[in-house]
């Protein structure tokens, strides 16, 4: 049974003769490529948030999502793929997530090494700031050449990107060193090695605006054109024989800032923030609700766990949690300090009883316990390095922040950590008053209906307007008619 909330059709009595349709949105050699009715996808969330069920979920309503394996085991993600597998038929389509890992490369090379064992086709390329030989060996993976000549690439990559340089390297071949030493190992075919030149990094660019977790912030109006024109001279200089399309991400919540992207010449969309407070996202109900009330200035950027000494930062809902000013104030802290002998005992009190909850010989034999058999070598250098010592301390609230959205314990709630982009406070307000308001009614291809809906009603709404013909000023949110 089809969802009132929609069904919508533009008044044919006034609309032009060429009436913009949601499956005309984009480009139709992506939607062909991947084989979805819309040019519109929902990105990968880290720990599973962007779960098996979401995944399953787009793929049977015709569209793409991809898996958010990041912060997970092996095991896991092997486990999310078969449970995506056999919940699909041959005909539906999904992804995966890869993120770079340089200082584990083992780990991504182990992640493909179960990609190519199950037969995954399509991957989301996240958080690289260079090309990885995993994700070479993967690109290259069973290329062949086809009757015609041109270059067959069967492994596609989507490459999340907020940044000039490096879609530059996804835009250009895979660079010759890391193709010759894949050849010498054996890893791929010399076929393969000599159809590399004609083969880009990744056949999808994703420009990730100002968005949740890992960002910079970026604005859609001014990195799209850039990127446009670097995929087309990227296309023009390397002679490649199959087109490369780019999306737009990063705030978008509502159809107005979806048509927003077709406009600037985006070939899809890809949603993250606003898929995290569906029925489908694996993350705590108590998280959802959090999230549901959210306005577009509720969000804050805070220090990042994963790269903590460093001062990276990611965008975290901050309306009614201590997590953002008490992830601040621990870097501020490892900052000013060489190691934790020399923090005064009243802050130390305040760390332990407050922040923590447990001291800190208590987190370190918990840490040492974790650590003792995927990454013994943490230990060691905390061991002998007062200062590891500290961060390796400080970066297990990071941690614990997230388990405690990720469960929604009620009594850790000011300490959740959630990563969110303004985009869910956008996409709030304008489910405002409606079913949708209520999270337990949102479900992640349902939303993406009513996007590309409403941003076909919206600008076949301006098309009118730009022409002289009647229009409405109230467009683009079909869910109150």
């Amino acid at each position: 049974m089809v969802n009132p909330l929609l069904t919508r059709s533009i008044n044919s009595d006034s609309a032009p003769t060429s009436v913009i349709q949601p499956e005309s949105l984009g480009a139709l050699g992506f939607r062909e490529k991947h084989g979805i009715r819309y040019a519109y996808l929902s990105g990968a969330m880290y720990k599973g948030i962007a779960s098996a069920s979401l995944v399953i979920r787009m793929a049977k309503a015709g569209l793409l999502g991809y898996f958010g394996t990041g912060g997970l085991r092996v095991e896991q993600i092997e486990e999310a793929i078969l449970k995506i597998q056999q919940a699909l038929g041959s005909g539906e389509v999904f992804g995966m997530n890869l993120l770079c890992n340089l200082i584990k490369p083992e780990y991504e090379d182990a992640t493909v090494d179960v990609f190519f064992q199950h037969g995954v086709h399509r991957i989301e390329a996240a958080a690289y700031t260079q090309i990885t030989s995993s994700l070479v060996r993967y690109r290259l993976f069973n290329a062949t050449l086809g009757p015609d000549n041109s270059v067959l690439v069967p492994n596609h990559v989507l490459a999340k990107i907020s940044r000039p340089e490096i879609a530059a390297q996804f835009l250009s071949p895979p660079p010759e060193r890391i193709v010759q030493k894949l050849l010498a190992a054996g890893k791929i075919t010399p076929q393969q090695a000599s159809l590399a030149p004609r083969i880009s990094m990744a056949d999808d660019i994703c420009v990730e605006a100002d968005s949740g977790g890992h960002t910079d912030n970026g604005v859609a109006y001014t990195l799209m054109p850039v990127m446009l024109r670097m995929r087309d001279e990227a296309i023009v200089k390397h002679g490649y024989d199959q087109p490369i399309f780019v999306g737009a991400a990063g705030g978008i919540g509502t159809p107005h800032a979806v048509a927003a992207s077709f406009i600037m010449g985006a070939d899809f969309v890809l949603t993250g923030s606003i898929n995290q407070c569906t029925v489908e996202a694996g993350t705590s109900d108590l998280a959802k609700e959090l999230l549901a009330a959210a306005n577009v200035q509720d969000t804050e950027m805070a220090p990042a766990g994963d790269m903590f000494e460093i001062g990276a930062k990611v965008q975290v809902l901050s309306k009614g949690l201590f997590f953002p000013a008490r992830a601040a104030k621990l870097y501020e802290l490892y900052k000013r300090f060489e190691s934790l002998d020399e923090i005064d005992a009243k802050t130390r009190e305040q760390l332990e009883t407050r922040y923590f909850k447990r001291t800190f010989e208590q987190i370190f034999e918990e840490t040492r316990e974790y650590y003792q058999k995927l990454a013994p070598e943490q230990i060691l250098r905390a061991e002998k390095n007062p200062k590891a010592k500290m961060a390796l301390i400080f970066r297990w609230y990071f941690v614990h922040s997230t388990r405690l959205a990720l469960k929604g314990e009620l009594e850790g709630k000011l300490d959740f950590q959630i990563h969110c982009g303004p985009a869910l406070g956008s996409f709030n307000q304008w489910v405002r008053g409606t079913p949708l308001e209520d999270w337990r009614n949102r479900h992640s291809d349902e939303i993406g209906e009513l996007l590309m809906k409403g941003a076909a009603e919206l600008l076949n709404r301006r098309f009118r307007q730009f022409v002289g013909l009647p229009y409405s000023e109230d467009s683009g949110n079909q869910l109150r008619r």
